[in-house]
């Protein structure tokens, strides 16, 4: 029995030495602690706030009595990292903490929120953070930030035979089963916002015009954009604002039209382009690269990894 148990707290141990480093979490040690000391009165509150319903009364002992957590704050938050970056079963992270599949479940199930409602940084500013497609226009407006747009679609899981609206996740253009989302940066690619999940069928320009973004261009004329080809239609729409790759030229257009029309799109591409590389950034974590999840958590755990990625981006 002792033998049992010491290899037991070895094991645990060893984990809680090992996973908190940044190739396992995807983030620095420096980042992990100010991460830790941001959600944990968060988590405390979302603590207190379930007990309250369950019990009908407030408390009658004081906070902090009773047995411990089976897995501290820190170790969930370390895990649903590890989760996250790796996608890793629940059941494996609890063999290395040695606790129950359950427990890293709950525990997951309770630190991802928090990280998804975070927000995105702004680069320079700590104390801001955009949550809304609102509040990136009303940033850009601010600052004369040129906004770079951009769909990204994830593979997900097929809905069941039979099941009402089973094709709207049919991607046309990955020919897999897709959820898409569309992520905003500024000039050097640091992630500014996501949002406008939608199943993969629907097109890039109507996840956004379904977010209200077209009013948004109307309230702010000052705000400028500029998009690939998908967004040809609010291109039309608000010319002086948003930009859009050039209409290629008939056939038998003449030389000097086509080495212009080659400039200009080559032009509005390297200028675009780095929101393609915030993209493969947020790409770099397993879950995006394919979920494997239940899709009703797809949107949470994408908000959850780009909200990383922006702070990481915002030393930039």
């Amino acid at each position: 029995m002792g033998t049992a148990a010491r290899d037991d707290r070895d094991v645990s141990g060893l984990a809680r030495t090992a996973l908190p480093d940044r190739i396992w979490t995807g983030i620095s040690r420096q980042h992990l602690a100010r991460l830790i000391a941001e959600l944990a009165p968060r988590w405390t509150a979302a603590g207190e706030d379930r007990l309250l319903e369950r019990r009908g009364h407030e408390r009658k002992r004081a906070a902090g009595a009773g047995p411990d957590h089976d897995l501290p704050f820190t170790d969930r938050v370390i895990a649903t990292l590890v989760h996250l970056r790796f996608q890793l079963p629940h059941q494996a992270l609890a063999e290395l903490y040695r606790v129950d599949r359950s427990t890293v479940t709950r525990a997951i199930h309770e630190v991802r929120p928090l990280l998804a409602a975070r927000g995105f940084a702004v680069p320079g500013e700590p104390g801001i953070r955009l949550r809304t497609l609102a509040d990136l226009f009303a940033y850009a407006a601010a600052r004369g930030v040129t906004i770079r747009l951009d769909g990204t679609e994830v593979q997900v899981r097929r809905p069941r035979a039979g099941k009402p609206g089973r094709r709207a996740f049919v991607s046309g253009k990955k020919k897999q089963n897709t959820e898409k989302a569309t992520v905003a940066t500024d000039e050097k690619g640091r992630t500014l916002w996501a949002g406008a999940f939608r199943p993969g069928r629907m097109h890039d320009q109507t996840a956004v015009r379904t977010e209200g973004i077209a009013d948004l261009y109307e309230r702010l004329p000052q705000v400028k954009s500029k998009v690939d080809a998908g967004y040809r239609g609010l291109a039309k729409e608000f010319p002086g604002q948003v930009e859009a790759p050039p209409l290629k030229p008939k056939k038998n257009a003449a030389p000097e039209e086509v080495a212009a029309y080659e400039e200009q799109r080559h032009r509005q591409s390297s200028e675009r382009i780095c929101v393609e590389h915030a993209n493969a950034e947020h790409k770099q974590w397993r879950p995006l690269q394919r979920y494997l999840g239940r899709r009703e958590h797809f949107e949470e755990t994408f908000l959850a990894i780009s909200g990383l990625v922006s702070d990481r981006a915002a030393a930039r």
